[in-house]
């Protein structure tokens, strides 16, 4: 327990000196946060924005880290460095590592391609490739050269999207693996956005105001008098109209009114629910999965073919860009984890855990972590072993044979 003392030294308050700070010329305020990724090309009015956060939070609820393999190319430990911190905890200023994956994905799907760069770094990446990542930033790809691009990349410093030319050995530039189906001009998504935005003009035009009748008057327009006639007396009933306070007006007994506001009669919806269709079956997601009530194997088909594709791409670019050849050759890499029981229900999961158990490919401490539970203090809580065989010698004859095992295998490489 601090003392008085200690407190009046040490002490700190989120609202001390709050009236001493004074913006100066060069700060600039927003009411928005204007780092986040703004959707462009008509997407922000469409239900794909939707579909795009989804496959963002689901790409991102995957764990993605710096680690290092043995010999042979299996996951040995993970690295603890400023390059996993960055991918997993902080990735700059303004952003998580979870937040940083889910603008890069968003932007990719809106963009096509875009530019992951590292803003911050302990040494100049044009001097040497051995430096620490400091904070990375998701930038739009402005123009292309032949080994530059230029990045329209968010300053920190000056809170303002700036431009800047940057070498394409250290940019990882990541390409959306659905650009065919998403970002060609053709694609079933283009044709989706212009069908959507027709209907917004129709809906536009039906919610506009508009009465949209038609008065038949008792007698007939050929002459120019009465077509005279009827204009004055349509401008007439508009002045009635526009005149009263609740928009009554009144018509001879003689005339006719027919109302024409109704539903315009065309095909257009069934063409924009079959195109949305089209669009989800070649996205591999479908309405239960961004309803939640998709079953573990829909789920597992739209992990396979929509979300493991995208992670590889990023991951993939990431070890080619921020990793050394050095580094590569020593057994790093960039790898992605996904959780085996996020999609085990309930009722399979004691059984499920029971097989990983018994097989020795997870321990009971392992499988507690994943469940949320703390880990137990019985030392064989974190043995690999056959908890239904004997206990006295089972441990050292899976040590024993394992080892043997290391051995001729190190013999032989």
């Amino acid at each position: 327990m601090p003392s008085i003392k200690d407190r009046i030294i040490h002490g700190w308050n989120a609202f001390k000196g709050v009236e001493q700070y004074t913006p100066s010329y060069k700060d600039i305020g927003y009411s928005l946060r204007p780092d986040r990724p703004i959707f462009s090309r008509g997407n922000e009015r469409s239900i794909v924005t939707s579909i795009f956060n989804r496959i963002a939070l689901d790409v991102a609820s995957v764990k993605i880290n710096h680690i290092k393999n043995d010999k042979k190319g299996r996951f040995q430990q993970i690295i603890d460095d400023p390059l996993n911190e960055r991918l997993t905890l902080s990735a700059n200023l303004d952003q998580t590592g979870r937040a940083m994956i889910i603008d890069l994905v968003e932007s990719m799907f809106d963009e096509g391609c875009v530019a992951v760069v590292p803003v911050d770094t302990s040494i100049s990446p044009n001097e040497s490739g051995s430096y620490d990542i400091e904070s990375l930033r998701v930038g739009r790809i402005m123009e292309w050269y032949p080994d530059k691009v230029k990045v329209k990349l968010y300053n920190e410093k000056t809170a303002k999207k700036e431009e800047v030319i940057l070498s394409k050995k250290f940019v990882s530039i990541i390409e959306n693996p659905l650009y065919a189906i998403v970002n060609e001009p053709n694609s079933i998504y283009k044709r989706l956005i212009r069908k959507m935005n027709l209907l917004d003009v129709i809906d536009e035009q039906s919610g506009s105001g508009k009465l949209d009748i038609i008065i038949q008057l008792p007698y007939s327009l050929k002459s120019q008098t009465r077509k005279n006639e009827a204009e004055n007396r349509r401008l007439e009933l508009e002045a009635q109209l526009a005149g009263s306070k609740y928009g009554i007006g009144y018509i001879d007994a003689t005339e006719h009114v027919t109302q024409l506001n109704r539903a315009a009669d065309n095909n257009l919806m069934t063409q924009i629910e079959y195109l949305t269709r089209m669009l989800y079956s070649q996205l591999g997601i479908t309405e239960e999965i961004l309803k939640g009530t998709a079953d573990e194997s829909t789920m597992l088909n739209y992990y396979s073919r929509t979300i493991e594709p995208i992670l590889d791409a990023i991951t993939d670019e990431f070890k080619r860009k921020f990793l050394t050849k050095t580094a590569r050759s020593q057994g790093h890499s960039i790898k992605y984890f996904r959780n085996p029981f996020k999609l085990v229900p309930l009722e399979k999961l004691a059984d499920s855990s029971d097989k990983f158990i018994r097989n020795a490919v997870l321990s009971s401490n392992e499988i507690r972590s994943e469940m949320g539970f703390v880990p137990s203090d019985d030392p064989n809580a974190d043995r690999l072993y056959n908890p239904n065989m004997p206990m006295d010698t089972q441990p050292q004859d899976f040590q024993n044979k394992n080892e043997i095992e290391e051995d001729y295998e190190d013999q032989n490489y």
